[in-house]
């Protein structure tokens, strides 16, 4: 694997199918050159998680130029023909009623991804009630959905003409996962260690249905390394950047013990 060059000196872990960095993916000069074909991500939410080294309680107006920023380095850092899928909430309550879906599905757009389309997660072992305001009175209720979307992204063209053109899904799963409402349990944090980690089955999927094998798969916010064990299970190459260096530890660990890693 060629050596990605980072003006930080930042690697924290490499293997045959993954380079892992400690950095701040805020820093346009993390990177120096267009690598990425497939993003697979989920940013903090902003709901008050205590990540100890991230602020995840920032005004609604900071969160938004903290979305821009980190949306807007990941364009630059990517191919022609990359493409970007984000895992974020439909919206949310605390600190206010909030269309976070919309507003950085427009964000996305503003620093240059164009929109293909949008996924509905609906996890079966989520409950996100928290508050039902009036009970039983139409004064104030509140409507909370138990969903999460998977906004589908491209950078300049959608259709791959380029990489290896090895697809690798079956016939059963290509129907099942075009299909916009994809239904599995969401991960427990306890059996993780990470506060908020996402399922396997999510990067498996957009994985295998967005790229071609050999592709890079890049993760932003790398947290617990699903993304890129399921990289590396699948052919891939993983590249993920944490700023905590405990999850950096933590991600490491899971490749060592959940990856099959096989020689190019």
């Amino acid at each position: 694997m060629n050596k990605i060059k980072t003006s930080k000196r930042t690697e924290y872990f490499r293997d045959k199918r993954i380079v892992l960095f400690i950095g701040d993916v805020r820093k346009k000069d993390l990177f120096d050159k267009k690598f990425i074909d497939l993003i697979v991500t989920s940013p903090p939410y902003n709901v008050g998680i205590n990540y100890k080294s991230n602020d995840d309680e920032l005004s609604y107006d900071e969160y938004l130029e903290f979305s821009e920023l980190w949306m807007k380095n990941c364009y630059n850092w990517s191919k022609t023909q990359a493409r970007f899928i984000l895992n974020i909430p439909l919206d949310k309550n605390k600190g206010g009623q909030k269309s976070v879906g919309a507003d950085l599905t427009i964000i996305a757009q503003k620093v240059g991804w164009k929109y293909h389309s949008t996924i509905i997660w609906n996890e079966g072992n989520i409950s996100r009630r928290t508050a039902w305001g009036s009970w039983m009175k139409a004064s104030a209720p509140y409507v909370i959905a138990p969903v999460e979307l998977i906004l589908i992204l491209y950078k300049d063209q959608w259709k791959k003409t380029r990489g290896s053109k090895i697809s690798d899904m079956s016939k059963k799963e290509f129907m099942e996962w075009t299909n916009g409402v994809w239904t599995f349990n969401g991960e427990k944090k306890t059996k993780i260690g990470h506060p908020a980690p996402f399922p396997r089955e999510l990067p498996y999927r957009a994985i295998k249905l967005f790229s071609f094998q050999k592709d890079i798969v890049f993760d932003p916010f790398v947290g617990s390394g699903t993304t890129l064990i399921e990289a590396a299970n699948n052919n891939r190459i993983g590249i993920g950047v944490d700023i905590d260096s405990n999850y950096c530890e933590l991600a490491k660990k899971r490749i060592l013990k959940e990856t099959n890693l096989l020689e190019f």
